[in-house]
């Protein structure tokens, strides 16, 4: 067997090639599409569609991407050791010696300085300030979080909440009220996601020294109740933008009926005897749960125009 940290040539006498492939997986694109995604949203849904920018549009999403592929790739490299300790993640290339620490440092600094240079000459000031906290939040608060924190993943929901402000940022900060809900529902929705994936793999978190709450609480009980409270949360947030008088009854409807969605499998999380094969539905559901929502309020706001 190799070391987690050896290269895989050291014993095989192969050198191993890197391609394109393993450099853009260092940029987690799945991860990273969905903060372009609630970034656009967030500037689709502050400004009415009959002025929409659309070439400011492009910059946000490309200022975005190159922010949120950077972050990806220094949060790689930030933890290596970790990653090669659990099986969902010790085939990345930095654990496996594809790609060298040094490139991943390098590629992530040059994403995000270049993110925020956009961001800053063609966007505004402020997109590119809320994209700089948004990477020192991730990097400097929540991945040192994983080490030593249980509540690591409502740390950690404060940078995975900043897009969508991103792209509000860059609409000219009209409809404040609705920037901070958008980030309300970011925030909430995080919690049954996360909460039900580290359940799933709380044995590969365990191995690798992390102290998530599904690590601590063997049971699973306190986990479900958190999870289950933050997804009535994240059904309430899901109303405000209606309540604020930004979207109409339809959209609230919408969100009422993703709502239930979302809240039974939480509920039934709640049951021991339903618990492991819930936390993966509840994981999909969440997938599910959020574009669906998203996509209904940016429908709601072009067809009403409120």
């Amino acid at each position: 067997m190799t070391r987690a940290d050896e290269p895989l040539s050291a014993t095989t006498g192969a050198a191993p090639q890197a391609n394109w492939r393993h450099y853009l997986e260092l940029t987690k694109p799945r991860l990273s599409f969905l903060s372009v995604v609630t970034a656009m949203v967030g500037y689709m849904a502050a400004v009415p569609y009959s002025i929409w920018d659309w070439q400011r549009t492009v910059f946000v999403v490309v200022g975005t991407a190159l922010c949120a592929g950077g972050v990806a790739a220094l949060n790689m490299w930030m933890e290596i050791d970790t990653d090669a300790k659990m099986k969902r993640t010790a085939d990345r290339p930095l654990p496996t010696g594809l790609v060298q620490p040094g490139s991943a440092f390098v590629l992530g600094w040059l994403l995000c300085v270049a993110g925020l240079a956009l961001l800053f000459k063609l966007v505004n000031g402020l997109s590119a300030f809320l994209a700089l906290a948004t990477i020192v939040a991730y990097l400097a608060i929540y991945t040192p979080a994983k080490r030593w924190s249980r509540w690591n993943t409502e740390i950690g929901a404060i940078s995975g909440a900043l897009p969508p402000m991103i792209g509000w940022a860059a609409a000219g900060r009209s409809n404040p009220a609705l920037g901070w809900s958008l980030f309300a529902i970011l925030f909430t929705w995080q919690m049954p996601h996360f909460f039900s994936l580290a359940w799933t793999y709380r044995k590969d978190y365990a191995a690798a020294g992390m102290p998530m709450l599904s690590v601590v609480d063997p049971t699973g009980n306190k986990v479900s109740r958190r999870t289950f409270i933050w997804t009535v949360l994240l059904a309430a947030a899901s109303g405000l933008p209606t309540l604020l008088g930004y979207c109409s009854w339809y959209y609230f409807a919408a969100a009422a009926a993703l709502g239930l969605w979302i809240l039974r499998s939480a509920f039934n999380f709640l049951n021991p005897e339903k618990r492991e094969t819930e936390a993966r539905r509840l994981f999909f559901i969440s997938l599910g749960y959020l574009p669906l929502l998203l996509g209904a309020l940016v429908t709601d706001r072009f067809i009403f125009k409120l």
